[in-house]
């Protein structure tokens, strides 16, 4: 009976360790395609690129910001071992976005495709991270880059989407009615501008909140390696 627990549980271990693994590797891949369409875009059609990059990537990114949910129930279940809240603030930042470019096609807008960028390199600093943990080599400056260097990233990616927000009010202000209509369907596009400015704040604090935790995140790493360092 315990030899069968045991080979149940190893099976268990196995399987989630190779979900985790095709998890990470199918980010790495999306994003590292992103990176390379976006790139080779602007190199071949100059600024021109900017106005289109999200119909050109937009699949792929909103696929991989849509699958990055799972994370949430990862951090959960201990799968990958990572603080939930600033992983949750991200993802819900990111989706929000997402959502709010789609529905007010504000695809052909300049800062889109920087904040598209700014993501999609915040997320190559984090999944090779975690295919080589997965793998047992992590190093010193994968480590230090990836909780180093996703600080200032993240902050300038939060300054980004504040003004995507900014440039989406004018989306949003209500036309004026030809007839009389009803109150509620009038109230409806009237709150939209006001959710969107009650946002802003809304994010800069869950920002704060994340840098914080990252940067407790960035010193717990980098002093259990310094450790490993000085018993060698």
């Amino acid at each position: 009976m315990k030899g069968d627990k045991g080979d149940l549980r190893g099976r268990m271990l196995s399987f989630r360790l190779a979900y985790i693994f095709s998890y990470n590797l199918f980010q790495f891949c999306g994003h590292t395609w992103i990176l390379a369409n976006t790139i080779a875009r602007f190199l071949t059609f100059g600024e021109d690129a900017l106005a289109d990059t999200f119909y050109s990537v937009g699949l792929v990114m909103s696929l991989c910001q849509l699958l990055s949910i799972l994370e949430l129930f990862h951090i959960a279940d201990g799968i990958e071992k990572a603080r939930l809240l600033p992983r949750f603030i991200q993802v819900m930042e990111k989706n929000f976005l997402l959502i709010m470019v789609i529905m007010l096609e504000l695809e052909r807008k300049p800062v889109v495709c920087a904040q598209l960028f700014l993501w999609n390199i915040l997320d190559l600093l984090r999944y090779p991270h975690e295919l080589l943990c997965l793998m047992g080599r992590p190093s010193i400056p994968m480590v230090w880059t990836r909780y180093t260097l996703c600080i200032p990233l993240y902050i300038l990616s939060v300054a980004t989407e504040g003004v995507t927000i900014y440039q989406a009010l004018p989306y949003m202000e209500p036309t004026a009615p030809n007839c009389s209509s009803s109150n509620s369907t009038a109230s409806t596009p009237t709150r939209l501008p006001l959710v969107l400015m009650v946002y802003l704040p809304v994010l800069a604090l869950g920002a704060s909140v994340t840098v914080w935790q990252l940067l407790e995140e960035r010193h717990h790493h980098l002093e259990k390696w310094n450790n490993k360092l000085k018993r060698k």
